[in-house]
Order: C-alpha cells, then sequence, then structure tokens
C-alpha cells in the first residue's frame, strides 16, 4: 500500500510508554494521529507530565524519520471525569469505575475521528497486562457502531508487546508511572 493511500487513524494514547508498541505495530499500514485525551488522570501535573512525555515520543520517532505521527491534543477536563465516576470511588481498580473511564476516552475519540474525517480508531490501553481488552474491544465496537466509523480492535499485550514496549522506554528514555493514573488507582 502505498503511503497516501494509508487509512488514517485515531489512536487513544493514555501514555508514551503505552503508545511505544501501539506505533510500532500500526505505523507501517496506517496514518496514525496520537489523541492524547486523559481526564482521568491525576493530579494535572502528572497529567502534563505524561503528556509531555507523549510529545517528546513523537518528536523522537518522527526525527528517526521512520515515521510520520501526528498528535491531537484534547484539553483536560477531570471535572467530567469526576463526575462521571464520583458514585463508583470505592469500586475495585479494574471494576466499574474503569468500565466508565475507558468508554468516556473512547467515545470522545469516536466522536473526534468522525468529526475529523478518520477512517477509524483504536487504543492503546490494550497493551498493559492490567487491563481487559476484550472488554475495550467489546466498548470500542459498540461506540463504531453508535458513531459509524471503523474501530480497530486490538490486544497489544500479545507477542511480548508490554516487554516490548517496556524495553522501548528505556530506549526513548521515557517516564513509566507506576499507577494508571486516576486518584483511586493510587490507593491501589
Amino acid at each position: 500500500m502505498e503511503k497516501s493511500e494509508k487509512k488514517k487513524l485515531l489512536l487513544h494514547s493514555c501514555c508514551a510508554p503505552c503508545s511505544t508498541t501501539a506505533i510500532s505495530r500500526l505505523a507501517e499500514d496506517y496514518k496514525v494521529t496520537i489523541c492524547y485525551y486523559n481526564p482521568n488522570i491525576y493530579p494535572e501535573e502528572e497529567y502534563i507530565k505524561r503528556k509531555n512525555e507523549q510529545i517528546k515520543l513523537i518528536n523522537k520517532l518522527n526525527s528517526e524519520g521512520e515515521y510520520n505521527i501526528t498528535m491531537l491534543d484534547v484539553e483536560y477536563d477531570s471535572d467530567n471525569y469526576e463526575s462521571k465516576v464520583e458514585n463508583l470511588r470505592n469500586e475495585k481498580e479494574g471494576g466499574a469505575r474503569c468500565t466508565v473511564c475507558f468508554r468516556l476516552r473512547l467515545e470522545k475519540v469516536a466522536s473526534l475521528a468522525k468529526s475529523l474525517d478518520y477512517d477509524l480508531f483504536a487504543t492503546t490501553l490494550t497493551v498493559s497486562p492490567h487491563k481487559n481488552a476484550k472488554l475495550i474491544n467489546d466498548i470500542g465496537e459498540m461506540l463504531a457502531k453508535e458513531y459509524k466509523i471503523s474501530y480497530l480492535p486490538t490486544d497489544f499485550k500479545k507477542q511480548d508487546g508490554y516487554k516490548q514496549s517496556v524495553q522501548l522506554s528505556k530506549k526513548y528514555e521515557l517516564y513509566r508511572q507506576n499507577y494508571c493514573g486516576c486518584k483511586y488507582s493510587i490507593w491501589f
């Protein structure tokens, strides 16, 4: 497939380390735009730190000449996230609160992908061994139908994807956080 014929993919990225594996697997076949939308990240300083690492990674990848990745930076909207999960604070990590969070982020990306004329959307969330890829993909497929845009189901942790993300994070000297992002995941 010629470069100009590549489908345009809006790829939700939870963080730079997780996006390393996804980009390496997708950029050859798709024109990738990273969508950085993570209103769950707490505190705001952490959000900014993670966003800056995403920018740093994209700049490094593009400067190497192998990729031409762009980024769509969506406004930090933590009040929206908090309003959606306020009754789910005591949920266990990986439970109903996380499901709401996945849907919130993927819905924003699906909506943007549709309105900005992308061919499809996907997420890096499935690289984490702590995330339920089937649940994430089910949400993505449901939103694809709702927004009438294609969703690319993935499980980036397969074929040593998580291990690859750790190695690539070292190579690119990326900050690897020690919690998912929300203030509730800090406590677990």
